[in-house]
């Protein structure tokens, strides 16, 4: 009777020794293997100028096998709107005044420095001029801010969408619970980033709009998993969101260093995707928007669709149970 008793702590114990360790393993492999292995990856960068200009550089940047990923523009002034309009992250430009490197620090300023360095190494009569289109905020010069808000939202919406599913909310009232609770998450945020610290220069009710999509993306993610896989939903989607959806966000260097999959994975995941999106409707006038933008809806709508489908089948069970009591009930 006694060793019955001891058995399900001690499986308890067993159980947790294996298991943290696991989890720590996987947490240190997908924060640190990312970081570890930063590079630039088919990075897009233009070339603007004559060919005979601007051979010996491209020359030099192709030398940096599957580092950089060319594209050629006719002068200046193409290559400074392919840069604004986010389909390079800089350029090398040959003008009447000299060779310049046009760089956005504001896309990212981990590769604005990179470009700067494999640009100075390559060979040019004149010293190459460096000018920053679209810079970062005075105010946050590192964006250091806009990297770390992505955590901040994540754990936003992982307690929203853990609190309306442990509070047994369901149906309507569970999906206006997360609207409501993202919409006032992204006021919020946007109070904060762009009215008192000024970080984000764009639109405040499009950044608003931004920072609460993103929440609400993960939010009705783990409210859906919930309805549909009860409490393990939560563990599941806040797992996904906190050590995958993080560290592969590439917030802090950019997608394009990040090894593949990861990179490629992390624009798939809220995190990622809004990190993007809020670049782009902050700092580039909402281009190349479209994209993060949809990867956010859709997490977001398929997330309140398992909520309400999850509070449809959970209705349907009782319902169900008590027609087949009254059917198996004898008749007196």
């Amino acid at each position: 009777m006694s060793a019955t008793r001891t058995r399900p702590p001690a499986r308890r114990l067993i159980a947790v020794v294996v298991l943290v360790p696991v989890l720590a393993a996987l947490a240190l492999w997908a924060f640190a293997w990312p970081a570890a292995r930063t590079a630039p990856r088919d990075l897009p960068l233009g070339v603007a100028g004559p060919a005979a200009a601007t051979a010996q550089v491209e020359q030099q940047l192709t030398r940096h096998k599957g580092a950089f990923e060319i594209h050629h523009y006719a002068d200046e002034a193409a290559a400074r709107r392919a840069v604004e309009n986010r389909t390079v992250y800089g350029a090398v430009a040959v003008t009447p005044r000299g060779p310049e490197l046009l760089t956005a620090s504001a896309a990212s300023p981990v590769v604005a420095q990179l470009l700067q360095q494999a640009v100075a190494q390559a060979p040019a009569d004149t010293p190459i001029r460096t000018v920053d289109v679209v810079p970062t905020p005075a105010k946050d010069p590192r964006g250091a801010v806009l990297n770390s808000s992505v955590l901040p939202l994540a754990l936003a919406g992982i307690a929203a969408g853990a609190v309306v599913s442990l509070l047994g909310l369901r149906g309507g009232r569970a999906v206006a619970a997360l609207v409501g609770a993202a919409a006032l998450v992204g006021a919020v945020a946007a109070g904060i980033a762009h009215s008192w610290l000024g970080v984000l220069t764009g639109d405040w009710w499009t950044e608003a709009g931004v920072l609460g999509l993103v929440t609400l993306a993960v939010s009705a993610a783990v409210a859906g998993l919930s309805a549909l896989l009860g409490q393990a939903g939560i563990a599941l989607g806040a797992g996904v969101v906190m050590l995958l959806g993080n560290p592969f966000s590439g917030a802090a260097s950019a997608p394009r260093l990040l090894p593949e999959p990861v990179g490629t994975i992390g624009q798939w995941l809220p995190p990622g995707a809004g990190a993007t999106l809020l670049r782009s409707v902050s700092y580039f006038d909402g281009a190349a928007a479209a994209g993060p933008a949809l990867t956010l809806t859709w997490w977001a709508a398929l997330g309140l669709g398992a909520v309400l489908l999850g509070s449809g089948l959970q209705r349907r069970t009782p319902a169900t149970e008590a027609v087949t009591g009254r059917e198996l009930t004898p008749v007196g």
